[in-house]
């Protein structure tokens, strides 16, 4: 999932911000980036090097979201036809995922401590179950 170079000129390049400055990666690289990170699910520190410098590009593509320019250039693309894209959000909190009672800080139980006679603490709690490793 890229974008071309016509593409990019025709449709998107009009809803991104002009670039100013010394810039090392342009728009397209950036953009095409972004879908990459999108359609694979990978991770930015895995973003392959011919895409840039990760932190560049992550930098970038939070400005772009904080501004809503993400959102106009993906709606873009969607009306166009140029990418099939679903975003989904996923919410998880402690009122749907329910934790561990050891994970939520509570005191651990220290009031049972072993007898010190073994045949007073009844019946052993557990099975010895021997098995052959090999034929004789």
């Amino acid at each position: 999932m890229a974008i071309t170079e016509a593409q990019f000129r025709e449709h998107i390049e009009p809803l991104l911000p002009v670039q100013r400055g010394n810039v090392r990666v342009p728009n397209l690289q950036v953009l095409n980036a972004i879908l990459h990170v999108a359609e694979n699910g990978c991770k930015w520190r895995r973003l392959p090097e011919h895409f840039g410098p990760w932190h560049t590009i992550y930098v970038r593509m939070n400005r772009w979201v904080r501004k809503g320019v993400l959102d106009r250039v993906f709606t873009r693309l969607q009306e166009l036809g140029l990418v099939r894209i679903r975003l989904e959000v996923v919410g998880l909190d402690s009122t749907i995922v329910p934790v561990h009672p050891d994970g939520t800080g509570a005191l651990k139980k220290t009031d049972r401590k072993p007898s010190a006679a073994p045949a007073a603490a009844g019946p052993p709690s557990f099975i010895w179950l021997p098995r052959m490793i090999g034929q004789r």
